[in-house]
């Protein structure tokens, strides 16, 4: 008799549970397939987590395959592939729909840009208080409508206590620079991982907002600072090289 194996699947920003799979070759597969997401290679991921599907796991262990599945095909650039298991994801588990930012992120890069201000929009009844959200928000409307438009419906947020995420937000309010967002990641004494963790979002963001007012040289001076670093900062890094693997395809396919 086969035991239940259980691991444990996190999800960021979504639902957490303990999930059990009667099947070891199940187990291992996906444990092999986790190891080669964190080892950065999400090809081999990609792989290992469609294997694990073929073996039809129960519904809610499959949900989470295809939620790890979808995070490593952004990882890889394959934008509407992530959107695809996202989707497919949020079918069998709907009530994690609001906490699903990620989608909204792959919404932006697949041009999607209703679906993804929508999307943010529903993740900020659970998340209130995080300038990212209301960036990305304003990045959909930006493309969608334009920049005036997004600037009037910027989310206001309030209490976002992490270096330099208030100046950013004022910056895409049209209420600071990047000389201060630059400066506010600096101040005082601070140093090592703290410091490059705050020039990282600094520069992130002002790379996306010099795409949004068409200075491309700054554009990518700055994405590729952030994403020079992408290893150390999560899956905002992923979003950091992501971006910027997107932005040479598209230069090499307008020198076609």
């Amino acid at each position: 008799m086969k035991r239940a194996i259980v691991f444990l699947v996190w999800v960021m920003g979504l639902d957490t549970n303990l999930l059990a799979v009667e099947n070891e070759d199940a187990q291992k597969l996906f444990n092999q397939a986790q190891l080669a997401s964190r080892d950065g290679d999400h090809a081999k991921a990609v792989k290992g987590f469609t294997k694990v599907l073929a073996l039809k796991p129960a519904e809610q262990d499959r949900a989470a395959v295809l939620q790890r599945r979808g995070e490593a095909y952004f990882k890889l650039a394959k934008i509407k592939e992530s959107i695809t298991d996202f989707d497919a994801y949020l079918k069998i588990r709907p009530k994690q729909d609001p906490y699903h930012w990620q989608r909204g992120i792959s919404y932006y890069y697949a041009d999607e840009f209703k679906k993804g201000h929508e999307q943010f929009e529903r993740h900020q009844v659970v998340n209130s208080n995080d300038v990212e959200n209301a960036v990305w928000h304003y990045l959909c409307l930006a493309r969608a409508k334009g920049i005036q438009e997004a600037k009037k419906k910027l989310i206001p947020i309030v209490g976002d206590g992490r270096i330099p995420m208030m100046e950013v937000h004022a910056l895409f309010g049209g209420k600071s620079t990047p000389q201060k967002i630059l400066a506010k990641a600096r101040a005082g004494d601070v140093k090592g991982e703290r410091l490059e963790r705050q020039l990282f979002y600094a520069h992130l963001y002002l790379g996306i907002w010099y795409e949004t007012n068409k200075e491309f040289k700054l554009r990518d001076k700055y994405i590729g600072l952030a994403a020079a670093v992408a290893d150390q900062h999560g899956y905002m890094g992923d979003v950091a090289r992501v971006h910027a693997e997107l932005n040479k395809i598209k230069v090499s396919k307008s020198q076609k």
